[in-house]
């Protein structure tokens, strides 16, 4: 790994288990090989005209409610600002973006990483603990319940346990000359301020988040997939900028990604002992390509905020 020059981006997918029993953060389910092939037909998910007037039907709109206004929805699980669809754009529906129709049929899945079966509900209760630095919701609850029948729905014609082209974020290849955080600086500068903020503080409008925070106390944990800057580069490099994914070279993509975790975030919340070097030897030290516990600029970075 080579970081270059100075100065210290996004949303994630993680780990699972109950509340009280935080278990690895993981994408093991989330494979590359399942990305972008050319010429793809990608699974149509079915529109929202199509939810049913019943019982069921207001349960798949509550679950769509809470994935796209997560903090409002479900407050008292989460722990920053930010929601369910920042991370899987569309409502969850967009390929490539880790969309909802692409997880859901691949549950119950062995995850190498916690050396254990996990369920759809685990997988779920994982994302509010590390991307929305939070708690997990009740397996059985009703936060839970929404969301599983809103996937479930956006599954529909899905087969089960066959891995769907663009269910991945896919991936980057790292520059061979490694990233630099000078270079991600003026790409970010240049490409992600005028929405997430100078300082990765993100956009408001009344007490909400318009554009999340990149990082910060306001943004995903130390323990979210997404402070990999191999996944970050790879989110990045196909849906961002907004509106014109693709646009930027993978190198600016990893670059960027980079240069938005440098900087500090919450705590790992399976901070071990208090120690961040216990903590990353355990989590962090072949967990992809991240900073947490390296020094970046005379700081060692995971302290949390």
């Amino acid at each position: 790994m080579k970081i270059r020059a100075s100065a210290l981006l996004f949303i994630a997918v993680a780990a699972s288990a109950r509340a009280d029993d935080i278990a690895m953060e993981d994408q093991s389910q989330i494979l590359a090989s399942a990305g972008k092939p050319a010429d793809s037909q990608y699974f149509q998910p079915p529109e929202e005209s199509e939810i049913p007037d019943n019982a069921f039907g207001k349960l798949v709109q509550e679950g769509r409610a809470i994935f796209v206004d997560t903090k409002n929805r479900a407050p008292e699980f989460v722990g920053n600002g930010l929601a369910c669809a920042n991370c899987h754009l569309e409502q969850g529906r967009k390929a490539n973006s880790a969309p909802l129709w692409g997880a859901y049929p691949m549950y119950p899945a062995y995850r190498k990483k916690n050396d254990k079966v996990n369920s759809y509900a685990e997988r779920m209760q994982g994302c509010f603990q590390f991307s929305m630095n939070g708690k997990a919701p009740e397996a059985d609850g009703p936060v839970i319940a929404a969301l599983t029948a809103y996937s479930y729905w956006l599954s529909t014609g899905a087969p089960t346990g066959q891995e769907l082209p663009g269910r991945a974020y896919p991936e980057v290849p790292e520059p061979k000359g490694g990233y630099d955080l000078a270079k991600g600086e003026q790409v970010y500068a240049a490409q992600c301020a005028v929405c997430h903020g100078a300082e990765g503080q993100g956009q408001k409008s009344g007490d909400d988040y318009v554009f999340p925070p990149l990082w910060g106390a306001d943004s995903f944990n130390w323990g979210a997939g997404m402070h990999r800057i191999n996944t970050a580069a790879a989110f990045i490099k196909e849906s961002m900028p907004l509106g014109k994914g693709g646009s930027l070279s993978d190198e600016d993509a990893w670059h960027v990604a980079a240069f938005m975790n440098s900087h500090e975030r919450p705590q790992d919340p399976r901070l071990i002992d208090g120690s961040v070097e216990k903590t990353r030897v355990k989590y962090h030290a072949n967990d992809g390509v991240n900073l947490y516990g390296v020094e970046v600029n005379g700081q060692v970075l995971g302290k949390g905020l």
